[in-house]
């Protein structure tokens, strides 16, 4: 992205960036209003359109309104007077479930439907605000994150390791990039995966029409993505889902979820990737009344960060954690195994 200056307006007031997106070459004329919708999460149309009569949205470093048609290589920002909200954090007093701590790090286990960092729609209840309440002088990541070393989604349950020092937030923080720490989840998906283990290659960069989306590019357009590899083996085939073992070599934005997907088998109850519809199964009553019962069992994506493991900072040992799976995807697991025996029957 090109480092636009800040607009400043008739008070001299500076405006703050909070988005920032460059149009892809291939775009279609579409007003800006309907094309932001697809790139800020959680904003409805009427709030672009207020954006846009205020006077917040810019393109090319000039303000548009909300009936301005986007063009391939347009760079739209959105402004405000105010810093992203992500920039101000409150300590909040919400527990957290501690596996382990020394004076170095913690691991603690993340429930599902709690954001790691506050973000656009997300300012407070993140794990953050409650690190920041419960643990003093937590040091900055590079991206001024308190204590974080890496993410979970929101609604990804399991286990995140966050470091108490500089020296853990480095040490940490470097193992992760160079692969070497260990990571483990735990994922239901649509369809019988054959093979009984794999590994799934593919660059993940964003998607080029949908921003909220990931997607793997390959072949001549695999520099619009990082590259990725994920590991995974069947633990148990459920008739129409699989429970499955899937291990990171490398941590992209939703890795797990793009990369699943990409073969052929969405996460079951992914509603971002498509994986709360029926993807697989008959066409019965019965069997649809089934599937809406987990989904209301399991509301939420059948993913589990299950297993951690790292070199210590401090004592060079290294540790395993290990976490079950929540109560939500057990119960799910279950009914599929029952279903999954009654098919065989």
């Amino acid at each position: 992205m090109p480092n636009i200056p800040d607009i400043s307006d008739d008070n001299d007031n500076e405006l703050y960036e909070h988005h920032a997106f460059r149009v892809v070459a291939g775009q279609q004329p579409l007003r800006i209003d309907k094309y932001l919708m697809n790139f800020i999460e959680n904003a409805t149309r009427n709030k672009i359109q207020a954006a846009a009569k205020d006077g917040s949205i810019f393109v090319n470093d000039v303000p548009v309104k909300s009936n301005y048609k986007v063009k391939p290589n347009d760079y739209i920002t959105v402004k405000f007077e105010h810093p992203p909200h992500e920039n101000l954090l409150i300590a909040e007093d919400i527990p957290i479930d501690v596996v382990y701590e020394d004076d170095d790090l913690l691991v603690v286990n993340k429930p599902a439907g709690m954001v790691v960092h506050p973000g656009h729609g997300n300012y407070s209840g993140t794990l953050i605000n409650a690190l920041i309440f419960h643990f003093e002088n937590l040091p900055n990541n590079s991206s001024e994150r308190p204590g974080l070393v890496h993410r979970i989604d929101k609604d990804t349950s399991g286990l995140l390791v966050v470091a108490k020092t500089e020296h853990a937030m480095a040490h940490l923080s470097n193992q992760f990039a160079k692969k070497t720490s260990e990571r483990e989840y735990v994922a239901i998906v649509w369809g019988n995966i054959e093979e009984d283990e794999g590994t799934i290659e593919g660059n993940i960069g964003r998607h080029p029409k949908n921003r909220l989306q990931n997607t793997v590019f390959l072949d001549d357009e695999e520099e619009q993505g990082k590259p990725a590899v994920t590991h995974f083996k069947v633990i148990e085939r459920l008739g129409y889902v699989t429970l499955v073992s899937c291990k990171l070599e490398t941590g992209r934005t939703h890795q797990i979820r793009v990369h699943m997907k990409h073969i052929g088998h969405t996460l079951f109850n992914d509603e971002r990737y498509g994986g709360e519809r029926i993807l697989k199964g008959t066409t019965f009553t019965k069997y649809k009344q089934f599937v809406d019962n987990c989904f209301k069992i399991l509301p939420r994506q059948a993913l589990h960060a299950k297993t951690l493991g790292f070199v210590h900072p401090t004592t060079n040992e290294f540790m395993s954690f290990e976490s079950e799976i929540p109560e939500d995807m057990s119960q799910c697991i279950e009914k599929w195994r029952h279903y999954a025996k009654h098919m065989d029957a």
